[in-house]
């Protein structure tokens, strides 16, 4: 094992470094997005693929990994310059685009992962995994829920659309929902997550969830974790089981 991954031994055996280096993740959406792809770098993920077109604001900044001087710029552009920096040997190809019913099956192609941080203001998201489904990419959906992270891998099988409900638009709360749904049903209720649910669907309609700095780390860590285990051919659980880490 080389020097920069040493201290990843015992934990990791060689061949597996090996394995991860060479495993291309794409990842849709460069938000939460941003903090997976550093401690995929990081553990020794060294080709990424990174989709996004938005901007770095002011208010990414509590919780995405960017800083001042990255407001305004090319959330792509930012996270590829400091993803280099980290490691400048690993093959980041960015996109500064948003995806569309129209371009995404485009960028779908040679990934062995993906990742779906994209915004639920349209349905490209289910359709990003539908395309994935049909070429036997595992998808990853990480959640900031706060003091929590989820993570759901969908496989060949179910997507998130039999979430849906009738005549109403698909969103992170229907994935909320049926985890505190799921979580009631086996008698650990997640009480202080049903609250800010509550509170949430209270407020103004055009306000995004809230998130914080905490949950993107504790994602970051169990997208990483999934996305090796998936790539030494480990098992993970798939939908409609997910993965819930919470401290509170």
């Amino acid at each position: 094992m080389n020097q920069r991954n040493i201290r990843n031994r015992l934990y990791i055996t060689p061949e597996e470094q090996e394995l991860i280096k060479n495993t291309p993740i794409l990842l849709g959406g460069a938000g939460i997005g941003s903090v997976i792809a550093e401690c995929l770098l990081r553990l020794g993920f060294e080709t990424l693929t990174i989709i996004d077109g938005d901007v770095v604001e002011l208010s990414n900044l509590n919780r995405q990994n960017y800083t001042e001087k990255d407001i305004s710029k090319p959330k792509t552009e930012a996270l590829k310059e400091r993803l280099l920096a980290i490691n400048s040997e690993a093959k980041i190809t960015i996109h500064n685009c948003f995806l569309t019913p129209e371009n995404v099956e485009h960028y779908i192609t040679d990934h062995k992962i993906a990742i779906n941080a994209l915004d639920f203001t349209s349905d490209v998201p289910l359709l990003f995994d539908s395309l994935c489904q049909k070429k036997n990419i595992p998808v990853l959906h990480p959640y900031n829920l706060g003091w929590g992270a989820l993570v759901l891998v969908i496989s060949d099988d179910e997507g998130l659309d039999v979430l849906k409900k009738p005549n109403e638009k698909f969103s992170e709360v229907n994935v909320v929902d049926y985890v505190l749904e799921y979580m009631r049903y086996w008698e650990n209720p997640q009480e202080w997550l049903e609250e800010i649910l509550d509170q949430y669907l209270r407020e103004e309609k055009n306000l995004s969830p809230p998130q914080l700095s905490i949950a993107s780390w504790l994602v970051a860590g169990l997208c990483t974790t999934i996305a090796f285990d998936i790539a030494t051919h480990k098992r993970v659980k798939v939908f409609p089981e997910f993965h819930l880490t919470t401290i509170r």
